[in-house]
């Protein structure tokens, strides 16, 4: 629950958004609940090269990496969130349509938990698959410095696999001598990014995991970087696409060059090799140098499985879009220059240089913009986005799942997600059922974009 020091806190930013906020600004708290695991976030120090530990680390819980929290498909779930740090944080549960109440964006759904406060998140999770949660609140440095850890909602039907591996992919930006430099450069800011310097998996670099030889792996891969997109393949074993975002495709594929940004996930059904010692071996092959981001290594005596004896994973519970009865929506992704507001309490990068439908977000400072769509509960819509920008954008929607129809660019595979990598001048549709109530937030997933502007919100009433 919100205590009272943090409601005092909170009412303080509350009263600059008076009459702006609208459904999800009327904040009734969360369900009563006895939180049944805490998560602190603090600030720590770790082994991220070899030059001795990086320090400035943001991290959630007692180990060096956050760990990866597990729940259960239609189980309740609570957390308390403790914050150690010394800035106001939050949790955004990346992917799970949850309570708008509980979906950790300030101001549109929750105050600020300032450093020494609590708040008492409960949901139950609809949809098994592979998610990740991550601050929303001084985002950049948040994420930069490593707040972000995988989520695995587990069904009960799912097929069995002889091993899971799950890979937190992200970079660091760091120094030749293992500590922090600065998040951002402005001039990349406004076109792809702010690369990192030192890639991990595991906040490990290229590590190595053992798996039994000639059994089926599920991989399951989170991408929470907050610039790289990658092309994903597996050298030296079979591998099938058998989830994206969360959900189940329709049908399998190898993994060949599959790109996906910040905020996407992948699971993989991996066939070890047979020969014990053997090594498979999971590469980013997008720009000049591939990159090996981890290897695993075949052991025991073969299984001898086969991976088209493995079953179907089960669909997750989402509507189908009615499209004879749709209202379509135009999303535009622009630059912009306009003026920067001043800095909020969650933190602005100082710039403007992104937009949707021409207007930048003025992230936590003043009004709020008017949400770019209001949605009737229940309704079917399609988003008619344009990304007529030279650069590729992972556009995520909070609170609910789309299923993406047409695109002028690249083939489109059915499944349903909540993140679609729209690339340059793609015209793409993206069908979706309103069937959760609340303020979603809609943004880029590269984090200096959703920074400087291309962020909004839809509503759903």
């Amino acid at each position: 629950m919100l205590n009272r020091r943090t409601l005092m806190k909170g009412a303080l930013v509350a009263g600059a958004y008076a009459g702006g906020i609208g459904l999800a600004g009327r904040i009734n708290g969360p369900a009563k609940a006895q939180a049944a695991t805490t998560l602190v976030a603090r600030s720590s120090e770790a082994m991220i090269t070899d030059k001795g530990p990086t320090k400035g680390i943001m991290t959630y819980g007692e180990g060096e990496m956050p760990p990866v929290l597990r729940m259960r498909r239609g189980a309740a779930f609570s957390l308390r969130l403790d914050n150690r740090l010394d800035e106001p944080t939050t949790v955004h549960w990346h992917g799970l349509r949850i309570d708008n109440r509980m979906d950790g964006v300030p101001f549109l759904t929750q105050p600020y938990v300032y450093g020494g406060d609590s708040f008492d998140y409960a949901f139950t999770p609809p949809d098994a698959g592979t998610f990740w949660y991550h601050p929303h609140c001084n985002t950049l440095e948040q994420i930069g410095r490593g707040l972000t850890g995988v989520i695995v909602v587990e069904d009960p039907d799912d097929p069995v696999f002889d091993a899971e591996i799950v890979l937190n992919l992200r970079d660091w930006r760091l120094g030749g001598d293992g500590q922090f430099i600065a998040q951002f450069k402005p001039r990349d800011a406004a076109r792809a990014g702010t690369f990192g310097t030192v890639r991990t998996a595991n906040w490990r670099q290229s590590p190595q995991y053992d798996a039994p030889a000639g059994g089926l792996m599920r991989l399951r891969l989170a991408a929470t970087d907050v610039t790289r997109i990658l092309a994903l393949s597996v050298e030296g074993a079979e591998a099938q696409v058998i989830a994206l975002d969360g959900n189940p495709v329709a049908d399998r594929f190898v993994l060949d060059h599959l790109m996906i940004g910040p905020g996407q996930r992948l699971d993989l059904a991996l066939r070890m090799p047979d020969t014990e010692g053997a090594i498979a071996t999971l590469k980013d092959l997008r720009g000049t140098k591939p990159a090996t981001l981890a290897t695993f290594r075949a052991v025991g005596a073969s299984l001898k499985r086969n991976i088209g004896d493995l079953p179907a994973l089960a669909a997750n519970p989402l509507p189908e879009p009615d499209l004879a009865a749709a209202t379509e929506i135009p999303f535009i992704l622009s630059a912009s220059a306009e003026e920067r507001p001043k800095d909020g309490i969650c933190g602005s990068l100082g710039y403007n240089f992104w937009a949707i439908n021409k207007v930048p977000w003025a992230d936590d400072t003043g009004d709020p913009t008017a949400p770019l769509a209001e949605m009737k509960t229940g309704r079917t819509y399609i988003f008619n986005v344009e990304n007529p920008t030279p650069q590729v954008h992972p556009l995520h929607l909070h609170g609910l799942a789309f299923r993406p129809l047409t695109s002028n660019k690249q083939p489109i595979r059915p499944h349903f997600s909540d993140t679609y990598l729209i690339l340059p001048d793609e015209k793409v549709q993206l069908a979706l059922v309103a069937d959760n109530p609340g303020d979603w937030v809609f943004h880029c997933h590269i984090i200096e974009h959703q920074k400087t502007g291309m962020t909004s919100y839809v509503r759903v009433t």
